[in-house]
């Protein structure tokens, strides 16, 4: 088992880290980023990006990620692809391990991000990218004007299904239950907006569409009470069942809130000094990549401070 020393390890390849790296380099710790399984994290899963700055057309979610890790590349910053799947910070210099390597740091930034929880359903995945999604802050905007559907009953369903409202012609918001479970001030909101159909006690069985161009043409209900199903035409579905954050690795060494998010302290500090952490693994609520990546910047002007004081 090989072995990299590094004084900075960055464990995630998305906005955050990517940025960090950045930073990182030029401020010269020499940085070593850790990639993990999806280099380029969950924005290589978006199509087209329309709302990150200094790009006036827009650019594809992979290409803008490949960009990020040329500048990082160009910079001298060292890249591994590899996944992190043991962590030890009671100790400084960290250890990390992946299957085949051994990291050891005298600082570390976590950005692994956060994952969409995803339904199930049939034609989920083939679709994922080109008409399924789970953001509608990043996606609804290619949806002016068409027909749409929003999976949950929760508090994220309803916040995307009132700001797909701004954009879709309609919005059908799919329930298995017969009653919302979110702020009582949402559900009036939803309720009384004219925009918004809300299909009860329904289970969506399959999302289906063209090959060519690849695109969600409609899904298939059924009623759980009823039994009864019926097709329903439209262009784009939105799962919103909540996210997961990418912190399984680090729930004996960090602490963590109730969803399994890390904690920070001013930003980017973790409870243990010396490792930082930027991006979605620390906030459920934006999932916004140019806020991924200014923590990225935060956290590696952290790291700097501390191991100039260390």
């Amino acid at each position: 088992m090989s072995e990299y020393r590094t004084k900075l390890l960055i464990i995630g390849s998305g906005p955050a880290g990517y940025t960090a790296g950045i930073y990182a380099v030029r401020s010269g710790l020499s940085p070593l980023i850790v990639s993990g399984y999806q280099v380029g994290g969950q924005l290589t899963t978006t199509t087209d990006v329309e709302n990150f700055p200094a790009f006036p057309e827009p650019i594809n979610g992979t290409e803008l990620m490949e960009r990020m890790q040329k500048q990082c590349q160009n910079l001298g910053v060292e890249m591994v692809n590899d996944q992190i799947i043991e962590a030890d910070f009671s100790k400084n210099p960290f250890l990390l391990k992946s299957e085949q390597h051994t990291y050891v740091a005298e600082s570390v930034i976590i950005s692994t991000g956060a994952s969409a929880k995803k339904a199930g359903i049939l034609g989920e995945e083939k679709f994922w990218g080109f008409g399924v999604s789970a953001c509608a802050t990043c996606d609804g905007f290619f949806y002016r004007g068409k027909d749409v559907a929003v999976v949950g009953g929760g508090n994220a369903a309803i916040v995307e299904a009132l700001h797909l409202t701004h954009f879709a012609k309609s919005v059908t918001l799919i329930h298995r239950r017969d009653s919302l479970r979110a702020e009582k001030v949402m559900i009036e909101r939803v309720l009384n907006n004219p925009k918004i159909t809300v299909e009860w006690d329904s289970v969506v069985e399959e999302i289906y569409g063209e090959e060519q161009p690849r695109s969600v043409t409609g899904i298939k209900l059924r009623n759980v009470k009823t039994k009864q199903a019926k097709d329903i035409k439209l262009d784009g579905v939105f799962i919103a069942i909540g996210h997961q954050p990418n912190t399984d690795l680090f729930k004996a060494q960090l602490a963590l809130d109730e969803q399994g998010y890390i904690l920070t302290q001013n930003n980017t500090k973790t409870s243990v000094a010396g490792v930082f952490a930027a991006g979605d693994v620390t906030n459920p609520k934006y999932k916004q990549a140019v806020i991924a990546a200014s923590m990225g910047c935060e956290a590696a002007l952290d790291a700097e401070t501390y191991l100039n004081n260390k």
